[in-house]
């Protein structure tokens, strides 16, 4: 996506990053807090990712555009059950993952992009959905828009964009049956399969969504937009 649009990206994704772990350190945390040890990433903080984004958008007053793609690692997290971590950072938490989804992530995501928000930050935020694993699998659509809904509810009142990354894949994926798999759009396993990450083919329809996200808010395109918000 920076490429299309020929802007400088700063990557602060940690694998397996959950929406109270992105908030705090002890926060709920799938396995980005151990992959943090083991192994660096993109871009090196020691503090949590919202601490690293607040600052980075305090000192960088020229950003133009964040993104940002968060929830289903809390999906994951929940089914393995009570841990050493604090659920929360908030007070908030349930085992009953469609509870969980419409009130505890929303909390938590409310509580990110309003940090970003009083950073002075008031450019474009894009937020990505995230895609189904397979379409036609009725059960899998619905874990995926369940996941969805808090990051689109929690957007709402904060002035960020949603970009369908659920769509970007499902004209795709449906030719194939609805399996994202077989339509090249994730990785392949050497021992066959997929895992759940996209291919370069996933990843390249993901940017499109984003970038005709923000085309579509632009009345002057994309690089109008993005140079009206550059200070």
């Amino acid at each position: 996506m920076a490429q299309t649009l020929n802007i400088e990206d700063v990557n602060a994704s940690c694998p397996g990053q959950g929406t109270g772990g992105f908030i705090s350190l002890t926060g709920l945390d799938d396995v980005c807090r151990p992959y943090r040890a083991a192994f660096p990433l993109h871009v090196a903080y020691t503090a949590t990712q919202l601490a690293f984004a607040a600052d980075f958008l305090k000192n960088n007053p020229r950003t133009r555009l964040v993104t940002i793609n968060l929830g289903a690692d809390d999906g994951f997290r929940l089914r393995k059950g009570p841990g050493p971590d604090v659920w929360p950072p908030s007070t908030c938490f349930t085992l009953d993952v469609q509870l969980y989804f419409t009130t505890c992530a929303v909390q938590n995501l409310e509580t990110i992009f309003a940090a970003l928000r009083g950073t002075g930050y008031s450019g474009l935020i894009v937020a990505l959905t995230y895609y189904a694993l397979d379409y036609s699998d009725a059960a899998r659509v619905a874990e995926a828009m369940l996941v969805n809904s808090a990051m689109i509810t929690a957007a709402g009142r904060h002035g960020v964009l949603i970009a369908s990354g659920f769509d970007a894949w499902k004209a795709t994926a449906t030719v194939t049956g609805g399996s994202s798999c077989a339509a090249g759009l994730l990785n392949l396993l050497p021992s066959g399969g997929c895992d759940i990450h996209p291919s370069p083919k996933g990843r390249g329809l993901l940017a499109q969504a984003i970038v005709g996200t923000i085309a579509a808010s632009c009345p002057g395109g994309v690089t109008g937009c993005l140079k009206r918000h550059r200070p």
